[in-house]
């Protein structure tokens, strides 16, 4: 008799509703308006970190300049909405668009290098972003930043501009993360996890590692432009000193916590990275650095492939005892 583990039907569809109620009723319609805000945030920094897992957890790569491609597309969101009058949604596009190609532009050269050297080399993109943003004063508004407003819902809609920038957010969070879903359930998927695991193999296999990271890196560019652009949106304003290198640090730190090989674990990271610091400046100001560091410090002993994989983890041995329990005595 097969052993194979089948989650139920009626139980995918129980969950499923638990959570669309939970996103579509409870987090916007009960919520503070600056809780619905930092939610919004939260999806917005989750799909950053599903491409940080795309390149990093299943491709291999360690990239610690996540934040200059963030930076990136909120940049282009502001520019185009304060300097050209574009509406605001519609420069979402605008920044995938443009993360993507400087995606590819920079991975190509960057990604022939291997483990420390490419860390290195991204973490010195996330560290000059912010002092050429200052030097950019015409065009960027320099130290002042831009003001860019946050968009009003349209007037068929009863809800207002919070509630707005957050099913936006939500909208696009669904779709990349079944876009990377994809990606990494099908044939691109098994090649990166094959050069991650054995570059030689892989080579003898026929896929080249530059040319399949540089892919990668570009999708991941384009997660990063988008999250950027509803930033931009979800804050109504950005500056040089947001998009230090340690938002790329953070956004690595939310990869690790949350699962670096779990697209669901990237928006439990996205949680952990949003809200743990603010709890512990509640319970010390004095010692926030220190509680955040300990809180993390006990996730990653604690539970060293991430939030998601444990969640996986506890999931499948749920259900292989379960099956145990059903399944005949096959001795008979």
């Amino acid at each position: 008799m097969s052993s194979r583990v089948v989650w139920p039907s009626w139980k995918k569809a129980v969950a499923a509703a638990a959570l669309a109620f939970v996103l579509l009723y409870i987090v916007p319609f009960k919520a503070p308006g600056y809780l619905v805000s930092q939610y919004a945030t939260v999806l917005a920094f989750g799909i950053a970190i599903i491409g940080l897992n795309l390149v990093t957890g299943f491709g291999g790569a360690i990239t610690l300049g996540h934040g200059a491609f963030v930076a990136l597309g909120a940049y282009t969101t502001s520019i185009l909405v304060v300097r050209y009058g574009w509406h605001p949604i519609a420069t979402i596009p605008a920044s995938a668009a443009l993360g993507w190609l400087a995606g590819l532009l920079f991975g190509f050269p960057a990604l022939r290098l291997h483990g420390l050297y490419l860390a290195l080399g991204t973490l010195v993109l996330s560290i000059t972003v912010p002092p050429v943003l200052k030097r950019l004063d015409g065009f960027t508004g320099g130290v002042q930043g831009l003001n860019v407003g946050n968009p009003a819902p349209p007037a068929w809609l009863a809800i207002d501009d919070t509630q707005w920038i957050y099913f936006v957010s939500l909208v696009c969070a669904g779709v990349l993360y079944f876009v990377a879903r994809r990606i990494v359930d099908g044939a691109l998927g098994r090649s990166l996890i094959a050069t991650r695991d054995n570059m030689l193999v892989a080579a003898v296999m026929g896929i080249s590692r530059v040319r399949l990271t540089t892919i990668t890196f570009a999708v991941s560019s384009l997660y990063a432009g988008v999250a950027g652009s509803l930033y931009a949106l979800i804050v109504g304003f950005v500056a040089p000193d947001s998009f230090t290198v340690m938002l790329s640090l953070s956004l690595f730190i939310a990869a690790v916590v949350g699962g670096v090989t779990s697209l669901g674990g990237a928006f439990l990271g996205a949680l952990f990275i949003q809200f743990v610091p603010v709890w512990a400046g509640d319970i010390d100001p004095a010692l926030a650095g220190l509680v955040y560091g300990i809180a993390l410090i006990l996730t990653l002993v604690i539970i060293p492939d991430g939030i998601g994989g444990f969640i996986k983890r506890w999931f499948v041995r749920l259900l292989v005892n379960r099956v145990e329990r059903i399944r005949p005595d096959e001795s008979r």
